[in-house]
Order: C-alpha cells, then sequence, then structure tokens
C-alpha cells in the first residue's frame, strides 16, 4: 500500500483523495453560463499554476449559479498559486473547465457563500466567523 501511494504522489497524475497532483487530463468544455452541483456543495478537482500544473481535490460551493472554493483562513499552496496567477482548471461533475479565479472580499458576497458552504456541513467553518480568509469565485476566462 505504501509503495503505491509513493508512487501516486510521484507520478504527476491527478489528486488523489488527500494527494495532491499535477494537470487534469481530458477535453474541456465550455465554461457554463450557470453552475449547478447536488445541495449546491460538491468535490471539485482545481488545478492551479499552469506552468507547472499542481491540483487537489477541494470542496465547491455553488451560489446563485456561481462556482466557489474557499482555503479558509489558510493561505494554502493552492490559494498561493491562485494569488500570483489567477487562471485554474476545474473539474466538476466529470466536467473539464478553464476559469479565473477572483478572490471574494465583498461582505455581503462572502456572507452568502457562507450561507451556503455551512449548510448542512458540520464540519464547515464560517467565513464570516474567521480572520482573513480566502475564498474564490471561479469564472470565466
Amino acid at each position: 500500500m505504501r509503495s503505491l501511494l509513493v508512487a501516486l504522489l510521484l507520478c504527476g497524475c491527478e489528486p488523489f483523495l488527500v494527494f495532491a497532483g499535477g494537470g487534469l487530463d481530458g477535453p474541456v468544455t465550455p465554461t457554463p453560463a450557470s453552475f449547478a452541483l447536488p445541495d449546491n456543495r460538491a468535490t471539485i478537482q482545481l488545478e492551479t499554476q499552469p506552468e507547472d500544473p499542481y491540483s487537489v481535490n477541494v470542496s465547491g460551493a455553488v451560489v446563485d449559479g456561481r462556482l466557489y472554493v474557499s482555503a479558509g483562513d489558510t493561505l494554502s499552496r493552492w490559494a498561493r498559486n491562485i494569488e500570483a496567477n489567477p487562471r485554474v482548471r476545474a473539474r466538476v461533475e466529470g466536467n473539464l473547465y478553464e476559469l479565473r479565479a477572483r478572490r471574494v472580499v465583498d461582505k455581503a458576497e462572502l456572507q452568502a457563500f457562507a450561507v451556503v458552504w455551512t449548510s448542512g456541513n458540520t464540519w464547515a467553518r464560517d467565513p464570516m466567523k474567521l480572520g482573513e480568509v480566502w475564498v474564490y469565485q471561479l469564472g470565466p476566462r
């Protein structure tokens, strides 16, 4: 089992469970005008850093048809990558999209996100109760 995990980490392939990967493979789908997820939340795959792809599994949320991801109050590696270059790709419900990440700083938009983010999820931390947060809306390039 350990050798399988080491192989997955070294192969540069897509993210696996909590392990980061390289570029996401597959045909790119045109970005929809409005995103939809079951219960407005799902795990998606997010690729950052196009010049040296880094991808992770993250929780996504849809608010009024817009797709969001959150690193909470932790400036994670993928969030640092977005801060350096907002071009991302995301696999959502099996479809791969080329997107642009925009950090959300507007309080009303963060509040709307927080309602969806925390609904029905005991473990989701309310971004409105944290200090500085890294929440991103993913939209067309």
